[in-house]
């Protein structure tokens, strides 16, 4: 099972290695493919006064030392095409945000680094939609095909996190899961799907008290891994913390999906 987890954005080195160290058990977990995730901008914060994080230089120097450290595997974002080929020198998957995911230009850079390329469902669009995303990434790597088991060769993944649903709201469509992972293997981010977009005023909101429902639901329809961004104290996070989930809350909730995943395999 892939998992991916670690806070929103790097807040500070002490804060990056905390959470870290706490997550070294998936690291040590051989039934887990564990990647550390961390974003060293956010560059769609709905308020231009909402933190951002350190930037790329001292973002990825950052990243680097916790890889160095804990000899963990990187995910994080790239938000421009200039940004592909220096990040990817760091990080082991490029993840396209998923306002970006039909970004030709973006996924084109992306795929032609090494990394994994993990492209986020954007909320606007059908599941259906992502094969032409892939297609992008593994046509620029040589690949012809959209299926399943070209997209595991290639390193391309897709990441459902929710649907547009009115104002403010997302809605995940269960059947989007299976839809996806006909074309590429699919993460479920339990932590996204529960977001209220722009519902905070100048932030977004978010109820994380779904989290546990939704990751449970997935294991039983079947994807290829999770993705948890996770916090020490959600309530001081400086992005996302309304929609995450707590380091200690986390264990029992990858222990029930553990336990899905053996009935439905």
């Amino acid at each position: 099972m892939i998992m991916i987890s670690g806070p929103c954005v790097i807040e500070s080195k002490d804060t990056v290695y905390k959470i870290a160290e706490a997550l070294k058990p998936y690291h040590e977990d051989c039934t887990k493919d564990f990647y550390f995730k961390a974003s060293f901008d956010k560059a769609n914060r709905t308020s231009l006064d909402s933190f951002r994080g350190p930037g790329l230089d001292e973002g990825l120097r950052m990243l680097q030392d916790v890889k160095e450290e804990f000899g963990y595997q990187i995910l994080t974002d790239i938000h421009d095409a200039s940004q592909a080929s220096v990040v990817a020198e760091v990080a082991d998957v490029l993840q396209i945000p998923a306002f970006l995911s039909r970004q030709t230009d973006l996924l084109v850079a992306a795929a032609k680094t090494s990394a994994v390329v993990n492209i986020k469902k954007g909320q606007f669009l059908a599941p259906q939609a992502m094969e032409h995303s892939v297609a992008k990434v593994l046509k620029t790597r040589g690949c012809d095909k959209v299926n399943y088991e070209n997209a595991k060769k290639y390193g391309v993944w897709l990441t459902e996190r929710g649907s547009s649903f009115g104002y403010g709201n997302l809605v995940v469509d269960m059947r989007g899961l299976k839809i996806m992972r006909e074309f590429a293997p699919v993460v479920f981010d339990a932590t996204h799907s529960v977001q209220m977009p722009a519902s905070g005023g100048a932030s977004s909101g978010g109820d994380s008290s779904f989290v546990p429902y939704l990751s449970r639901a997935a294991a039983a329809v079947g994807v290829d891994g999770f993705f948890f961004e996770t916090h020490f104290d959600p309530s001081i996070a400086l992005s996302d913390g309304p929609n995450m989930i707590q380091l200690d809350d986390l264990h029992h909730l990858v222990k029930e999906i553990d336990a899905i995943r053996v009935i439905v395999e």
